[in-house]
């Protein structure tokens, strides 16, 4: 007798369906997994093996040979474990065939066989729903997951007991079930917000066109001028994620294993601000079997990079294809995968080595060729991809005395809903979302410019040597400060501003 039971892999932030079948032949007594498995996969013998003996049946004598199809792709992971247990406990008639029929099973056993959590369960769960089961048995600590996948059944089990009941009909698992309109609301609580931030005015503007257009930022000031407060206020300010996105986001910290336990469904856009040291396969993904980086786990939300020249130069080149693309490619022996790295990119950085370039207050120490080696390690294709780049002056002691509050992020937000609004409408029928996504053909054909733009965008580009990307995003930029002004076209004034926030492109030609 062959049985056989489903489950499910992961490639990239995509589940596939895993046939699991058993066979048990007369020979000498030994337990095989076949179909390409790791060493993670090669374990659940051991795991297996116990838990059948531990929820009170005979483990099978015999040769017990146990496939995982396709035999094409590598598995990994302990989440077939259930699933194997199953397959063995049919082909022993401990359980029926049929008692399977329209179930996908995930999640490692104990020793004892209790069932322990597995990550990636929210793509599991989609692509049994696509590949037509209505019925998912998992871990009880991952149903919460799981159950917000509409038109499938989830049943959280508790162990391999539970799940032998159910599916002999003795004691049936309660399904859980949720109200997916209770998952997103207005309510969100945000760290940092600001109206807890002193002066910094023009900053705020910068951010809030970032926010609007899903802009690129770098923020250039002197140390303790509030660089670090800004880029974490951000989030309070953008626009809240659609159930798409929200899932998109879940998928990707469901693989990479970093799903909060409080949280298991992300409403809010993710903040990723990962330290200065880290290495560029920590950044955009990969291990031998690959995984998303941070330019992934920052997909539709914000990456923060401080201390922007201290990361290492591969590391910040490596960020120019996902930039551009909003994808990143990871290739490896095992597998070519593309995750999606649609982000806002804050960086943060001082002017010079010493950090006081420019500060009216402080003495700056630097040479030079030592400040413009500095800044050189920002290089120009990166920092052309770069819309938005602004200088962070200190704050004048007034400003940090007074009481007033300033700002909120609540009013700034409706602010960027509204342009994001204008942005819908206007590209519902282009393929993209906001403005920082046009092409150059559709900029030339929605984003038209009159003669008195022209010349004004014509004098910038030629005293501070702009390149032609960064012509487009000047354009781009001056969209969205059109938007948050309900304007339906680009005027001088809006040119003006936009070119304003290429601070570095100036600096850099003075130096």
């Amino acid at each position: 007798m062959v049985s056989k039971v489903f489950s499910s892999g992961i490639t990239g932030i995509d589940g596939y369906k895993v046939d699991v079948e058993c066979s048990i032949n007369s020979g000498l007594a030994c337990f095989e997994i076949v179909g390409l498995p790791d060493a993670s996969v090669k374990e659940a013998r051991e795991r297996v093996l116990s838990a059948i003996s531990s929820v009170g049946f005979d483990f099978p004598l015999g040769k017990v040979t146990v496939n995982l199809a396709p035999g094409n792709i590598r598995k990994e992971g302990s989440g077939f474990d259930l699933a194997i247990a199953l397959s063995i406990m049919i082909c022993s008639n401990i359980i029926s065939q049929n008692s399977t029929d329209g179930y996908m099973f995930f999640g490692e056993l104990s020793l004892d066989g209790s069932l322990r959590p597995v990550p990636g369960i929210l793509p599991m769960v989609i692509a049994a729903r696509e590949l037509g089961f209505d019925k998912v048995i998992l871990p009880s600590v991952c149903a919460k997951e799981a159950v917000v996948v509409k038109d499938v059944t989830v049943y959280g089990a508790e162990s391999l007991h539970d799940i032998f009941l159910h599916l002999t009909g003795e004691k049936e698992i309660v399904p859980l079930s949720i109200n997916h309109e209770d998952y997103f609301n207005d309510d969100l609580k945000y760290a940092m917000d600001f109206a807890d931030v002193k002066g910094q005015e023009t900053v705020k503007r910068g951010l809030e066109i970032a926010a609007a257009g899903g802009h690129n930022i770098i923020m250039a000031g002197p140390p303790g001028s509030g660089k670090t407060m800004l880029a974490r206020s951000m989030p309070s300010i953008l626009p809240s994620m659609t159930f798409e996105e929200a899932l998109e986001v879940t998928k990707i910290h469901s693989i990479a294993g970093c799903l909060p336990k409080d949280t298991p469904f992300m409403t809010s856009r993710p903040f990723r601000s990962p330290h200065h040291s880290m290495s560029s396969v920590s950044l955009t993904g990969g291990g031998r079997i690959p995984k998303p980086g941070e330019v992934s786990l920052a997909h539709n939300g914000v990456l923060f990079l401080d201390e922007f020249p201290e990361f290492s130069r591969s590391a910040l080149e490596i960020l120019r294809q996902p930039l551009e693309d909003a994808e990143v490619t990871v290739s490896r022996v095992n597998a070519t995968i593309t995750y999606p790295s649609n982000f806002i990119l804050i960086a943060a950085m001082n002017p010079c080595p010493c950090g006081y370039f420019g500060d009216p207050k402080g003495q700056c120490t630097c040479s030079l060729q030592q400040i413009s080696r500095y800044l050189g390690k920002i290089s120009g294709p990166l920092l052309d991809r770069i819309d938005i780049q602004i200088n962070v002056e200190p704050v004048e002691y007034e400003k940090l005395a007074d009481s007033k509050p300033s700002e909120s992020s609540a009013e700034i937000r409706k602010r960027v809903n509204a342009a994001r609004k204008r942005q819908l409408i206007r590209y519902k029928d282009e393929g993209i979302y906001c403005n920082s996504d046009l092409s150059s053909e559709q900029l030339k054909r929605l984003c038209p410019l009159g003669e008195t733009e022209q010349k004004i965008l014509e004098a910038a580009y030629k005293k501070f040597g702009l390149s032609a990307r960064a012509y487009t995003r000047i354009i781009k930029v001056a969209r969205t400060i059109a938007d948050l002004a309900g304007d339906d076209d680009i005027n001088y004034t809006h040119i003006a501003e936009a070119i304003n926030y290429r601070s570095l492109d100036k600096t850099l030609t003075h130096i």
